[in-house]
């Protein structure tokens, strides 16, 4: 099992980067937001890695942080959830705010993810509730309130997207001293607008 790889960054690609270690390339899948991040790097970088193994293949995965690769491994470990869709859930909703949504089994967030529909909702939260509410910590819930969490949930149901929704929320909060989750809304509505 490969549990980690650090080198040098040789290509990025979509979807993916190779790194350069010991003059091998070593293809690794990631999310949309780690590849982002992997562009800027001049450094080494270390990534946290998950080997799937298929009877055509042998596929690595990479993540930022030990807490998103342990997501991943819960993912895949639902039923018809394979590796191509849980990076595809990773690449749209942080880990924290995605255990959030499955332990308040909020169906709404979770069906707005794309590859996510209405039975593969009910099923992350049937199938992964329990464990979530077990190892709350190593999923890196979100340190914002329940307060900007439920308006982003608002914004959700409203048709917003996941990752915009908690954006314009987290960046409305910064300037409120004591939001209320109307208020909140309010805010955030109108910077969506401005987009």
């Amino acid at each position: 099992m490969i549990s980690h790889i650090s080198g040098d960054i040789a290509y990025c690609g979509d979807g993916y980067v190779v790194i350069d270690f010991n003059g091998l390339g070593y293809q690794v899948n990631v999310t949309e937001p780690t590849l982002s991040q992997l562009r800027d790097v001049k450094d080494k970088v270390k990534l946290y890695t998950h080997l799937h193994v298929r009877e055509d293949a042998l596929t690595l995965y990479g993540f930022m942080t030990q807490g998103e690769l342990e997501m991943f491994k819960q993912l895949i470990s639902v039923t018809r959830i394979g590796p191509q869709i849980a990076l595809n859930i990773l690449s749209q909703i942080k880990t924290g705010d995605l255990a959030s949504a499955i332990i308040q089994e909020d169906e709404n967030v979770l069906k707005r993810i794309s590859g996510v529909g209405p039975k593969n909702a009910k099923r992350l939260i049937l199938e992964l509730r329990d464990r979530m509410k077990m190892h709350m910590d190593s999923f890196l819930v979100p340190s914002t309130s329940n307060i900007n969490y439920d308006a982003a949930s608002a914004l959700v149901s409203l048709g917003f997207a996941q990752r915009e929704a908690r954006e314009a929320v987290e960046t409305v909060a910064q300037g409120m001293r004591q939001p209320t989750v109307q208020a909140l809304i309010k805010a955030a509505l109108l910077k969506l607008k401005e987009k």
